[in-house]
C-alpha cells in the first residue's frame, strides 16, 4: 500500500480497534492494523479508551471461552460497553478469539455494530476494484 501497488476504494465506514492479547501484548504489534485502516479512504477511526499496551481482554483468555461466568459482569461484555461507547458501526480485531467473544457480547446486546477480521475489512475495500 506504501509504494502505491495496492489501491483502495473509498468506503463510507466507522471503525474501533481492538488489540488482541496475542498480537498485542505477547507480539508488540500495534501500529501495523492501525496504519492499515487509516489508509482506507473514508474509513474514521475511533479508538477505545483502553488500547495497545493497556488493551483490555475480549475474554477468551485463559480458556474463559469455554467457562459460564456467574459472578459479575462477562469480561467480553465490558469490553462490548467500550466499544459502543466509541459510535463506529464496525469493530475490528486480527484474532479469531477476539472476533467470537466480541461478535457475542453484542449479538446479546443487540446491537447493530458489525464485528469482523481486520482482513475482512480489507477485502471489502479491495473487492470494489476488482474490475480495475
Amino acid at each position: 500500500m506504501k509504494d502505491g501497488k495496492i489501491q483502495l476504494t473509498d468506503i463510507n465506514i466507522s471503525i474501533t480497534y481492538h488489540d488482541s492479547c496475542y498480537l498485542g501484548r505477547y507480539n508488540d504489534v500495534y501500529q501495523a492494523p492501525r496504519e492499515l485502516l487509516r489508509a482506507i479512504p473514508g474509513a474514521r477511526l475511533f479508538e477505545l479508551e483502553r488500547i495497545k499496551e493497556k488493551s483490555f481482554c475480549c475474554g477468551a483468555g485463559g480458556g474463559r471461552m469455554w467457562m459460564e461466568e456467574n459472578l459479575g459482569t462477562r469480561i467480553n461484555e465490558n469490553r462490548t460497553k467500550e466499544i459502543l461507547k466509541t459510535g463506529a458501526n464496525h469493530v475490528c480485531t486480527a484474532c479469531p478469539f477476539c472476533l467470537t467473544m466480541l461478535d457475542d457480547a453484542i449479538k446479546a446486546k443487540a446491537e447493530n455494530v458489525q464485528v469482523l477480521d481486520i482482513s475482512e475489512i480489507l477485502l471489502k475495500v479491495l473487492n470494489q476494484n476488482k474490475d480495475n
